[in-house]
């Protein structure tokens, strides 16, 4: 049963925490010795004999290999649902002499579902590899509508869950045959979206993958997706749509002020945004390339910052955190008399029009804080099951035996880390803290963006930790960082940050402890 996000409280693991002195790569075990390369028992062209139930072979590619990529055997399938008419495209890899024994799905971003390009790098790694467009065509979201206009329910449901786990099924089936054995371990490996896959993988199929590696995952899909639109309804509505230069003001003067927040170092970074108490209303009267900054246009920034709120003040779903940029959900544009208008990001005009109003034409700018909120409900009654990946119980998925590494970018613009964390401390609610950390852990990267970017140091090989905690048992207490210039940083398991001991070189990540995070709990305000 899905279960309604609710505000997180201080985690009980905080106040129990030990600070750890920890380096990068600290906790990983040797590498273990990697068995010689599995070989197939068939030829490549034979696959197009390949058989299962309403699954078509549609194409099968013997690749030579070149440069990028080790020589394979490419296969495409159509998988037909008889109950519903739906139908995705799924695509195998398969390397032909240097299989690995191991099965990785990859998964998609925004409303694509995933892509054939996604599959080479995986196949380099010596990975069987495979994805699926979940139903649809291309990145595009309008999908949600069939040409003449009515809902395609199918299209919505494979991408909301069914079209990534008939891939699963018929992907494996297919290494099966090629190399006459299973896959010794099954992962999914997928960020924004592909994140969300993975969740709802590990929660309605728990028995498809041994780890799932999450990032930066659209948990309350249908919640966060409406949220989007929030601040271009806030300055739609307060008739103040805010150029970007004093955007970009206000998030550098968050990120000075607390910029020693958590980590204790001055890097341009907040290392704990949670325990930010930037006061907006000192930016009253900043001037900027693009005019002064008024406590009007400070009031729309709280508001974002607070995030989406009923007509009555009801939460509805989280904000954006300090030290992430506005650009991107907050963009606004000169119309053709040159006055500046909202300019909203697409996905979130195409969610509006192809999924909660089913009008292609809609004029979001017709939204009002009412029937914004009125759309809001309306997306969390229908697509709260089908695309919500937030069932706190993953019980199956511990018993099978089942690893769930999930990671976040702190200064994510698009995808509020915020709901990441609500989620967590519903999984610790529900199954206990010690249970929980076992087989589920979350990191926090300072100042990194949705999926990378950003001026926080980078995850290095946070697929590689989700192997070693399957197959050699070692749960990871930091994943591997690291900036351009060569800094190193720990990113520490929630609910701890990574703090400076103030002795030796910042750069240097052995210089840091994880320690119990200030203050973690959610806060409205």
């Amino acid at each position: 049963m899905r279960t309604r996000p609710h505000l997180a409280v201080l985690s009980v693991l905080a106040a129990t925490a030990a600070a750890v002195l920890v380096a990068p790569g600290a906790n990983a075990a040797p590498p273990a010795p990697e068995p010689a390369p599995v070989l197939p028992v068939m030829d490549c062209a034979e696959l197009a004999q390949f058989t299962r139930p309403d699954t078509t072979v549609t194409a099968v590619e013997q690749h030579r290999g070149d440069d990028a990529t080790p020589a394979s055997c490419r296969v495409t399938l159509r998988v037909e649902d008889p109950e519903d008419g739906g139908a995705v495209t799924v695509w195998v890899y398969l390397p032909e002499e240097t299989w690995n024994g191991r099965f990785q799905g990859v998964g998609g971003g925004g409303f694509s579902g995933g892509s054939a390009g996604s599959l080479e790098a995986p196949l380099r790694a010596g990975y069987a590899a495979a994805a699926t467009d979940a139903g649809h065509v291309g990145p595009s979201g309008t999908f949600g509508l069939r040409p003449d206009g009515t809902p395609d329910q199918a299209a919505r449901e494979d991408f909301g869950h069914e079209g990534v786990h008939d891939m699963t099924l018929t992907a494996k089936a297919v290494v099966a045959a090629y190399y006459g054995q299973q896959p010794a371990y099954s992962y999914w490996n997928g960020c924004s979206t592909g994140g969300r896959q993975g969740l709802m993988e590990a929660q309605r199929y728990p028995d498809d993958y041994d780890g799932v590696l999450a990032g930066a995952p659209v948990i309350n899909f249908p919640e966060m997706q409406t949220g989007q639109i929030w601040g271009q309804i806030v300055m739609l509505q307060e008739d103040n749509p805010i150029p970007a230069c004093k955007f970009e003001a206000a998030l550098a003067a968050a990120i000075a002020a607390c910029d020693t927040v958590g980590d204790g170092v001055v890097d341009g970074v907040i290392g704990d945004p949670f325990a930010c108490d930037f006061d907006l209303t000192t930016l009253v009267g900043t001037v900027t390339p693009c005019g002064t900054i008024t406590a009007e246009d400070v009031a729309v920034m709280q508001r974002i910052h607070e995030g989406p709120r009923g007509t009555d003040g009801r939460f509805l779903w989280y904000g954006l955190p300090y030290g992430a940029p506005y650009a991107g959900l907050h963009n606004v544009t000169l119309d053709e008399s040159g006055q500046l208008v909202g300019d909203p990001f697409v996905y979130d005009i195409w969610w509006i029009r192809y999924f909660l109003t089913d009008d292609p034409t809609f004029d979001w700018r017709t939204l009002d804080r009412a029937s914004f909120e009125a759309l809001f409900d309306l997306a969390v009654e229908r697509y709260g099951d089908m695309m919500g990946a937030s069932d706190p119980d993953l019980s199956a998925f511990r018993d099978s035996g089942g690893k769930l590494l999930m990671w976040h970018g702190l200064a994510d613009f698009g995808v509020t880390v915020r709901g990441t964390v609500d989620y967590v401390e519903r999984v610790l609610a529900e199954l206990g803290p010690g249970h929980t950390q076992q087989f589920a852990r979350l990191f926090l990267a300072p100042g990194v963006g949705h999926c990378g970017g950003g001026a926080g140091a980078q995850l290095v090989d946070p697929f590689g930790a989700l192997v070693e905690w399957v197959e050699g048992g070692r749960a990871p207490r930091t994943l591997d960082a690291a900036t351009a210039d060569g800094a190193t940083r720990p990113i520490c398991a929630y609910p701890t940050v990574a703090r400076w001991t103030g002795r030796g070189d910042a750069s240097d990540g052995s210089t840091y402890r994880c320690v119990p995070a200030t203050r973690m709990e959610l806060r409205q305000a």
